[in-house]
């Protein structure tokens, strides 16, 4: 080999070592970036107030308090990176999967009181920085409370009969009727804090109504009523954008009382995190949905 293919190898061998090192901070940046938007959209839906045990001390994420429904009683599973108790060996595909599909990486069918029914319109970019987030924290190596619930809905095999007639599956597609900001609003409001699940009536069969979407229901989690938040003048949401933003941040109602129950923990741990723009957009949507006579 003669001097000048050394020193060509040479100089191509210094070269790689340069862009490694010029490229590395970018890389290490992006992904910090990404874990952050994670956080935001981690907490935005809601993750941490169903997968944390607040009542014992538990740590966030490593397992809920028990979901009492008219089906049984549901306990949110440990997700963090845990190997052993964990999703610390999912894939980007398994948490896309559960997360659009409702099932879990062996394939089984989850339950719905997972709201992946809600989840399945978010964005595959929004899910990997979600679970960008969940994979930086630290693992908990502890194992949730099993679910109680009696036979025969303890059949997951039932739930693939259940998605037929009750899951819509597919990603949020924008209205061209609405503005971006709404349909920003639409997005946040219906996939990722998946309101509807909580403010829109189910049959008895728990899927939801959808004839009736954000009317609220006298059944809600735990049996307490959940409040009509489309705009209808008698029995809704009749808030201004402001009133809503303000309400979904601090938690005061325009007519000087508090959110409580549930909400209370929504506002604490998921709104009153969010973006004063986000919550503007979710206003904006609230205030042009459909508006449902539903008293109860």
């Amino acid at each position: 080999m003669n001097n000048s293919k050394i020193f060509r190898m040479v100089r191509i061998f210094l070269v790689s070592i340069w862009l490694m090192f010029l490229l590395q901070p970018a890389a290490q940046s992006e992904q910090v970036n990404l874990v952050e938007r994670g956080k935001y959209l981690t907490t935005a839906g809601g993750c941490i107030s169903c997968h944390t045990d607040t009542k014992k001390k538990g740590k966030p994420f490593a397992g809920g308090a028990p979901i009492k429904t008219p089906f049984g009683t549901f306990v949110a599973p440990n997700i963090t990176p845990s190997n052993e108790h964990g999703i610390g060996r999912w894939s980007d595909a398994d948490f896309i999967q559960a997360m659009r599909k409702g099932k879990n990486p062996a394939g089984e069918h989850y339950f719905p009181v997972f709201p992946y029914t809600s989840y399945t319109q978010m964005t595959i970019s929004d899910l990997k920085a979600m679970k960008a987030y969940l994979f930086s924290l630290t693992p908990v190596e502890a194992a949730a409370d099993d679910h109680s619930i009696p036979f025969p809905f303890r059949l997951r095999f039932l739930q693939s009969v259940w998605k037929v007639f009750f899951f819509r599956e597919g990603e949020y597609t924008a209205d061209p009727k609405r503005t971006v900001e709404t349909n920003r609003g639409a997005y946040l409001a219906n996939a990722l804090a998946h309101c509807g699940e909580c403010h829109t009536p189910r049959n008895i069969f728990g899927g939801l109504d959808y004839d009736r979407w954000m009317a609220g229901t006298a059944n809600g989690p735990e049996g307490g009523a959940i409040p009509n938040i489309t705009p209808h003048t008698d029995t809704g949401l009749a808030w201004s954008e402001a009133e809503i933003v303000d309400y979904l941040k601090t938690g005061a109602t325009p007519d000087f009382d508090f959110a409580g129950s549930l909400m209370a923990d929504v506002i604490a741990d998921n709104t009153s995190k969010m973006s004063d723009a986000d919550l503007r957009a979710i206003a904006m949507y609230l205030r042009q949905l459909p508006p449902i006579e539903n008293a109860f």
